[in-house]
């Protein structure tokens, strides 16, 4: 089974590579990194998504760095407009800022052109149009083969769309954040992009990787998500025992179970679930091997409707930033 992105036919599963260097706790050392990235194409995952934001810089640079002798093994994704100044997250999606990013990029990358390369944020003090148009400039100069979006609306895709074929959207979607199918999802169909889901595991959460909130490191973004916060902590948990349950009948892990139940959902959906252990890379990627039977997936909807996830997703100052579509 292959999903394609940009004329491209890449594995339903790809590689969120930001945890190996950014976000959850201390992330592996170089050597550690560099061997899980070998062992992920060893196994054949084909689909690395970095960008300039995670570890500001440092990831792209990993990648690089361990694996670009393989170029030709996988699709590459990265990201603009969302970077680091002075240790600090800035979106920034000026033509002149995203100019310079994407020449660091190929630096780092040790690489003469990305596959896929997203506007990581819309920057909303300046125009979609202006954004979009300059990552189209960038396909004209060879550096970047196709362009997509990420945590966009349908209604700003559209408008991206009309300036340049828009090739993938990139939204975070799982059991519990299902807000890509208040437009976005059906957008990409349309309009023949596909649609990456990342956090399909809920940031390990459906995977069963956060018994408790005290158990994240200090500086895991996680810590100030209202998800993993007191009570909504508490009544999120209940419906991972009740996932556990149904994967176990089904002789399967609860991750797999997740990123089946994505794949699934419609057949221009690929996720990027991230790992720093071999054994998880192994178990994603065999998750495509049988679709789930439709009693099961009418369970994990019913269970996992919206209105039963307790706490939004994102911190206030956080969802302001962003332009999906939010449940009432």
């Amino acid at each position: 089974m292959t999903r394609t992105i940009a004329g491209r036919a890449v594995h339903p599963v790809g590689l969120g590579c930001m945890v190996l260097s950014h976000a959850y706790g201390t992330p592996p050392d170089r050597e550690a990194a560099g061997r899980l990235l070998n062992e992920a194409l060893d196994l054949g995952y084909d689909h690395l998504d970095t960008a300039a934001l995670y570890g500001f810089g440092t990831n792209e640079t990993l990648i690089g760095e361990t694996i670009a002798h393989r170029r030709d093994a996988y699709f590459l994704a990265s990201k603009c407009g969302l970077t680091g100044v002075d240790d600090k997250r800035v979106i920034d999606g000026r033509p002149e800022t995203l100019r310079r990013t994407i020449d660091e990029a190929l630096t780092r990358l040790k690489t003469d052109r990305i596959d896929l390369y997203y506007l990581h944020r819309w920057d909303k003090a300046v125009p979609i149009e202006e954004s979009v148009g300059e990552l189209a400039r960038m396909i004209e100069a060879g550096k970047v083969l196709s362009i997509g979006l990420s945590e966009v609306s349908a209604a700003t895709l559209r408008k991206a769309h009309a300036v340049h074929p828009i090739a993938a959207v990139q939204n975070e979607y799982s059991l519990w954040s299902r807000n890509a199918e208040l437009g976005a999802l059906e957008a990409t169909r349309e309009l023949g992009a596909a649609f990456v889901a990342f956090s399909p595991l809920a940031r390990g959460f459906l995977a069963g990787g956060v018994p408790s909130v005290e158990a994240l490191p200090q500086g895991d973004i996680r810590r100030a998500m209202p998800r993993f916060q007191g009570e909504n902590f508490a009544r999120n948990r209940a419906l991972l025992a009740e996932l556990t349950a149904i994967a176990v009948h089904l002789d399967a892990t609860p991750a797999q179970l997740c990123l089946r139940w994505l794949a699934d959902r419609a057949p221009h959906v690929v996720t990027i679930p991230g790992t720093t252990n071999t054994a998880h890379l192994r178990e994603n990627l065999a998750s495509e091997l049988a679709p789930l039977p439709g009693a099961v997936a009418d369970t994990l909807d019913r269970l996992f409707r919206p209105q039963a996830i307790a706490g939004p997703r994102y911190p206030a100052a956080t969802l302001a930033e962003i332009d999906t579509e939010e449940f009432a």
